[in-house]
């Protein structure tokens, strides 16, 4: 990984990794490094963002009778990494990781930060490492709104202290039109899955500080979005004031509705429309949508570990 240094007197640095389904667009324009996750399937092994697209795995998926893993960014990945942001003159680096009661990566990062002292004896670097508690771009947005507003000269803490806020009220509301891939990775059992599916049956899940949790069930695709704008709004006081997205993995008819629906109920567009990554979509399937919304504040935990 070659780090982002092309910029004049660049010495923050932002990094994260491919569950954080930032499009393309906006790393280039904010800066921001992502770190492909390893996806396995059917033998082979994919690093994201390089080797496969989304929609390439999505139609894999359907395709294959096994179960597609991710395995976790190693501590010595990141040490090295971190390497290079030394090496680049980087005084602090801002590191907005996946949840990690949902994967090691975060804590692979702990140990690598404490590692970075025998590759680079005596280094400055201040390493921000966050656990964002969440999935997808509900933390890669608010990496990019981090980075945007520290590029135009914002002070770094008072960024890194409002991102944190955010993450603290950010929810998700996610729908599955399909079983298959659920019951594939034990998610819900082989026999309720073919119920389920036979009958039409469609789970509202929410997903908060990497706890999902079905909220409702639903028959028939069609009502399936207003369903999910019923539960976004019991989660707020106000939703004509509410920032959210709407993401979707293949189904861009499916994403379309949700959309249409939630300009209409909510009483403004989205923020940004953007598609669920490999990470997100090895356990939900190829075919849903969600919603993800500031809601409430629910934490009242530093996420940021302490670091020497």
């Amino acid at each position: 990984m070659e780090v982002r240094t092309k910029m004049s007197d660049v010495k923050v640095a932002f990094l994260t990794d491919s569950c954080s389904d930032i499009p393309q667009e906006l790393t280039d324009k904010y800066g921001i490094d992502v770190i492909g996750f390893h996806i396995m399937l059917d033998g082979k092994e994919y690093l994201e963002r390089k080797d496969i697209t989304n929609n390439q795995f999505y139609e894999m998926m359907r395709q294959s009778k096994s179960v597609p893993t991710t395995a976790a960014i190693t501590q010595l990945e990141w040490v090295d990494i971190y390497a290079k942001y030394v090496d680049a003159g980087i005084q602090d680096l801002v590191h907005l990781c996946i949840n990690a009661g949902g994967s090691s990566t975060y804590n692979n990062a702990v140990k690598a930060a404490e590692l970075l002292e025998d590759e680079r004896p005596g280094h400055k670097m201040k390493i921000h490492l966050i656990d964002s508690h969440t999935y997808s771009m509900p933390y890669g947005w608010y990496l990019c709104e981090c980075a945007r507003k520290v590029r135009a000269g914002e002070p770094l803490d008072a960024c890194l202290r409002e991102m944190q806020d955010k993450l603290a009220r950010v929810e998700i509301c996610l729908a599955a039109y399909s079983l298959k891939q659920m019951k594939k990775s034990g998610r819900v059992s082989a026999a309720a899955a073919v119920v389920g599916d036979l009958m039409g049956i469609r789970p509202i899940i929410s997903l908060n500080d990497g706890i999902s949790k079905v909220e409702a069930k639903v028959r028939g695709d069609n009502n399936v979005p207003p369903a999910m704008v019923k539960w976004v709004k019991s989660r707020v006081d106000d939703v004509k004031k509410m920032p959210y997205m709407v993401a979707y993995t293949s189904s861009t008819a499916k994403r379309d509705e949700l959309v249409k629906l939630c300009k209409k109920e909510f009483g403004h567009a989205p923020l940004l429309v953007f598609q669920l990554g490999g990470v997100v979509s090895a356990n939900t399937g190829p075919d849903g949508i969600a919603i993800v919304f500031e809601g409430k504040p629910r934490r009242l935990v530093d996420y940021a570990v302490p670091l020497p």
